[in-house]
């Protein structure tokens, strides 16, 4: 008697949002990383742990310190963890988003040379603060809203 062997059904794939967030995460865990690289870091020597005075520089572009490498870092892993559901993905990107907003109006009201700048913000960190607030939020508001988050609210009032 011969036994079939039964292949296991191919996973469903991600919806996108989904996949998008994972990659913003492990961009950001990225950069997080190169934060910490001399030679992709420019400046290396003046990194600073905090504060406006840090003359590190990624990519000699973006201003950075060791505390903006490591929020950097939290966020890319609290992004991996939140992606993998579709509810924590939208999240993650939604108010990712609104937090990078807020982190852009912050680089524009606080003086670059004042204490208040504990994570070093330099125009071009602003400028790139507005895209990131703008795409994240507009990716976790607007990418596959027909798959809904699975939560309570998925469900009809008149079928709960």
């Amino acid at each position: 008697m011969a036994h079939a062997t039964r292949r296991p059904a191919p996973a469903a794939p991600k919806p996108r949002v989904q996949l998008v967030a994972t990659i913003v995460a492990a961009v950001f865990l990225l950069l997080g990383i190169l934060g910490f690289v001399p030679g992709v870091t420019t400046g290396y020597g003046e990194l600073a742990f905090a504060g406006h005075h840090s003359g590190a520089e990624l990519f000699g572009v973006f201003q950075v310190s060791v505390l903006h490498n490591l929020l950097h870092l939290v966020f890319g892993l609290v992004g991996l963890v939140l992606a993998r559901r579709l509810g924590g993905a939208r999240i993650y990107l939604t108010v990712g988003g609104v937090l990078y907003l807020a982190l852009w109006l912050y680089g524009f009201a606080v003086t670059r040379d004042t204490p208040a700048n504990i994570v070093p913000f330099n125009d071009a960190d602003s400028w790139l603060h507005l895209m990131l607030g703008l795409g994240m939020l507009a990716v976790g508001l607007l990418l596959s809203n027909d798959a809904g988050t699975g939560g309570r609210l998925d469900v009809p009032p008149d079928r709960g």
